[in-house]
Formats: C-alpha cells, sequence, structure tokens
C-alpha cells in the first residue's frame, strides 16, 4: 500500500465533545492535516477515519420542530430510531433478483472493478450472492471483525482483564504487572463504564495500604511489559506520524486511556503507554503515602523517547504468583470488543489480537498474534480459507480476506448459542453508532438501510470495505462484504458501497411467481 489517502484523515480542529460530530465540511482543514501526516509517514494513517466521531448509542439526536416544506421541495428523510424487529418467517430473497438488484452497483467507476462480494442468509448460511467472494482482497479495518471474534472464542466475553501490583523478587521493589487493558483510567475506576472501568487510583490505593500493612520501606516502581514483549511495538508500516496524529499507539501490555496523552480521539499517542502508566502510579502512591525510591534508567526496552524520557519507572518482570499487592481489572471483554468495533480502535483491536496470541502460547508478535486469531475463528466453525492477516487491526501491509469468510464468520455469529453472538450487536448501525454515524443518512439508495444496517468499516489509500448484517425489505436478516481494493477517492468509494447495502435493503427480492 502506499501513503495514506488525504480524504480519510480526521477534520482539523479540537475535538468534539461527548456526543458531537465532527463535520464532514472543511476540506481545506482535512487536507493540510493529512498532508502533515503524508510527510511524518506511515501507513496506517489512513485508516483512522473509521474512528468516526459519534458515541454508541441507539438514540436519534435531537430534532428540531419541522418547518413547512415549499412547494416542490423535497422534505429531509426521518432519522432512523432502531433496528427493526425480525420476522422469524421472512422469506429469504431470490438469487437471480438479489444478483439483478445489486450487480451494476458493484461495477460503479468510484469502485474501478475491484470490488467483490458476499451476501448470504444469516439464518440459514445459504449463499445468496457471490460476486467474487472466494477472491482475497485487502480488509483494511474490517479485520477487526476476525480480532473480536477470535477474542470472543478464546477469551470469553465475560472475562475481564487483570492490572496488578506484585511484590518484587529484589528488596525494596513492587511490580506493576500489565494484563492488556488499554482503557484503564488514570484517575479513580468507573464501574458503569468500558473506557475507564479500572482506574489507577484504585490500584495504588490497594497498593499504598498493601504497603503499609507491611510496614514497606522505600520501594522502587517496575514494569513487567512481558505480555507484549517487553517493549512498545509498533506493527508494519505504521510511523511515528501515525502516533504523533493519534491513529494508533505502540503496542505495550497496559495503557491508560489507549495511550492517548490529552483528552481526544485524535490526540497525540505517547510513544510507551505501559511506562506512562507505570509513572502515573508512582505518582498516585506517593500521593497517598508511600516512599518511592527514584529508579535507575530503563534497559531492557530501546532507547527511550521524549515522552518516556523522564519516567520514574524501569522494566523488571513479576514474581511467580503469591505475593498480589493490588489488583483492578477491566469491563467484560464482549464490551472491549464493543469499543474496538464501534470506535475502529486500532490500538485495542492489537491488544485483543496480542492476548488471542498469548492463550495460544505464540511468541508476542504482531504476525504471530494474527495467525492465532485466524486459528481460533477457524477453531470456531468458520472457513477462514484463503485469509492471511499481518495484524489483528487491518492496519498493516499484507492482509488478504475473501468477502466469503466475512458473511461465513457473520453467519455463525447470528445463532444465539454461538459464543460469537455478542459480536453482532456490538457493530455500529447505519445513520446512528460509531463509525456508522454519518453514513446512510443523504437522501438516496443508500438511505434504505438507514436504521437497520450494522457494519464495520474499512478504510485504506484506494481502499474501502464494509461488511456486517442487514435486514431487508422483507424482514430477513442478511449478512454481506463488499471489499474493493483498488479504488479511487474514499468518500466516492465509501458512498458506492453504502449503495450496494442499500439495494440489498431495499430489495425483497423474492422470487418470481405465475
Amino acid at each position: 500500500m502506499g501513503a495514506s489517502d488525504p480524504t480519510t484523515g480526521p477534520t482539523a480542529g479540537p475535538p468534539p465533545g461527548p456526543g458531537e460530530r465532527r463535520s464532514r465540511r472543511g476540506p481545506v482543514a482535512a487536507v493540510a492535516a493529512a498532508v502533515a501526516v503524508l510527510l511524518l509517514g506511515g501507513y496506517a494513517a489512513a485508516d483512522a477515519a473509521d474512528a468516526a466521531p459519534g458515541v454508541l448509542t441507539l438514540a436519534p439526536a435531537p430534532v428540531a420542530p419541522a418547518l413547512p416544506v415549499a412547494p416542490g421541495a423535497a422534505a429531509d428523510p426521518p432519522r432512523p430510531t432502531a433496528l427493526p424487529q425480525l420476522d422469524p418467517s421472512a422469506p429469504p430473497p431470490d438469487p437471480a433478483a438479489l444478483a439483478a438488484a445489486v450487480t451494476s452497483l458493484l461495477a460503479a467507476p468510484a469502485l474501478r472493478g475491484s470490488a467483490r462480494a458476499s451476501v448470504v442468509d444469516a439464518t440459514t448460511g445459504r449463499v445468496l450472492l457471490d460476486a467474487g467472494a472466494a477472491e482475497p482482497r485487502t480488509p483494511a479495518s474490517v479485520a477487526k471483525l476476525l480480532t473480536a471474534a477470535a477474542a470472543l472464542s478464546v477469551l470469553g466475553p465475560d472475562t475481564t482483564l487483570p492490572t496488578r501490583v506484585v511484590a518484587g523478587t529484589e528488596p525494596g521493589t513492587v511490580v506493576l504487572v500489565g494484563g492488556g487493558d488499554q482503557l484503564l483510567s488514570a484517575g479513580a475506576g468507573d464501574p458503569t463504564a468500558t473506557t475507564g472501568r479500572a482506574g489507577l487510583a484504585d490500584l495504588a490505593d490497594a497498593a499504598a495500604a498493601a504497603l503499609r500493612e507491611r510496614g514497606a520501606g522505600p520501594v522502587r516502581v517496575l514494569l513487567d511489559d512481558s505480555l507484549t514483549g517487553g517493549s512498545p511495538q509498533l506493527g508494519s508500516g505504521w510511523g511515528s506520524g501515525d502516533v504523533a496524529a493519534g491513529y494508533v499507539a505502540p503496542l505495550t501490555s497496559v495503557a491508560v486511556d489507549a495511550g492517548r496523552t490529552a483528552p481526544g480521539r485524535y490526540a497525540a499517542r505517547t510513544g510507551d503507554p505501559a511506562l506512562a502508566a507505570a509513572d502515573r502510579l508512582t505518582d498516585l502512591l506517593v500521593e497517598r503515602g508511600a516512599a518511592v525510591d527514584e529508579p535507575a534508567a530503563r534497559t531492557s526496552a530501546p532507547a527511550p523517547t521524549p515522552t518516556a524520557s523522564s519516567s520514574t519507572a524501569s522494566a523488571g518482570t513479576a514474581p511467580a504468583p503469591g505475593a498480589l499487592l493490588a489488583e483492578v481489572r477491566s469491563a467484560p471483554v464482549a464490551d472491549v470488543v464493543a469499543v474496538a468495533l464501534a470506535e475502529s480502535d486500532n490500538t485495542v483491536a492489537e491488544s485483543l489480537a496480542r492476548l488471542v496470541g498469548a492463550a495460544a502460547s505464540r511468541p508476542a508478535g504482531f504476525a504471530e498474534s494474527a495467525q492465532a486469531v485466524l486459528a481460533a475463528v477457524s477453531t470456531a466453525g468458520v472457513d477462514t480459507s484463503g485469509a492471511v492477516l499481518a495484524d489483528g487491526s487491518g492496519l498493516s501491509a499484507g492482509s488478504r480476506v475473501p468477502p466469503a469468510v466475512f458473511t461465513g464468520l457473520l453467519a455463525a455469529a447470528a445463532s444465539e448459542r454461538s459464543p460469537l453472538a455478542p459480536l453482532l450487536p456490538a457493530v455500529p448501525v447505519g445513520g446512528l453508532s460509531g463509525t456508522l454515524a454519518e453514513r446512510f443518512t443523504e437522501p438516496g439508495a443508500a438511505s434504505a438501510a438507514a436504521g437497520r444496517v450494522r457494519a464495520k468499516t474499512g478504510s485504506l489509500t484506494g481502499v474501502s470495505s464494509l461488511v456486517g448484517t442487514v435486514v431487508d425489505d422483507d424482514g430477513r436478516l442478511l449478512a454481506f462484504a463488499v471489499l474493493a481494493d483498488g479504488t479511487g477517492a474514499t468518500d466516492p468509494a465509501r458512498a458506492a458501497l453504502d449503495d450496494v447495502v442499500g439495494a440489498v435493503a431495499a430489495c425483497g427480492c423474492r422470487a418470481a411467481t405465475g
């Protein structure tokens, strides 16, 4: 892949507050911001557009009182409010009729002949459309669906991720042990939240109390980052510009707010999220009266970045279990998966992939974790033939997945008895939430899917993909995957994919009779 597409970067200006949406206008500012990212380098930047503004909510935005419509004017379509109820007796579409409805749309000029698609009946798994469904395409961020499915299958939806402080093997040391939680709060935890469910302040409270009870003297804080390899890691093709632009953080075993250095979706990320968390813990322990020695410089990691040069924690390895001083736990994995999918969070997705790899005793690497993800999805009963993953988020070059793999995955998740069942409700709703909040909202063919499509988006330079489920006009739940990796500009390509899904939703393509 090449450099990032200027149309895919976030709009310049202050980050949106809760519930706000970032305008898709402001092309000059958007291009200027994207050019800056291009100069900094990095393959991953384009995919950050999938982290679209909008909180995950099914509540409609407030609507002002309608004004009289002038003669001849078209009224705005009503905003969707919820997914429709499914009709268990709804007839499935006729494959020939469905193909007639969407084939010309798959040949839209914006897709430049690169689109391949699959549609299956989510209830039965019956193939309804095969437009090159077995041909691998670059998935971009829709690869996160495979990572999410593997995490649900291997880790379990109710599992929570621990962050611990343990007594060190050396006298006068305590060790922060990362357990994969990327969404810690720098302060107290919030039991109702996913981001910030576990808080470093709560961890410090318990650790300081345990140290007082032990009558401990001055301590030195060490960091056990071994879960993710012992030092910050960047995927193939990621650049420092991607970190500075807030698209992704280097992968470590623990992080506060996915490594952000300030509030905001696109805030710059620290070069070493785990060490930043250890430094914060050190400060909190001091605030609670614990005596903390100034440690030696970190020696087990690469040369420290500017964000880590003043660190007061150093690398270490946790001792054998049994010396636990304090522990906090993340939100359940199903909720963490929802963040990764709704917000297209690259850092969280990579951490989930690394946990899947660790569960399979794979070495701590992006490709190794990606292989574990595919193995887990295959074990869950999904045919992954032809699929290759380079990482868990879709950012690195080299991933190739056939559309049929995604529709097979979604059909498997459509069963209430499947361990993959939490996957479907974790995906954004068209026109309402997450990365789909601003899509399917304009008048036209695509609007037929508003409020009844759940889908994961994917965008890289020359790549647009959309994978999810949609309820058609007859009330039948269909799984679809449309991947195009030779497109032109991003916005027209996305609109073309939305039109395809809108046609699937509006089809009601029953077989002709009589």
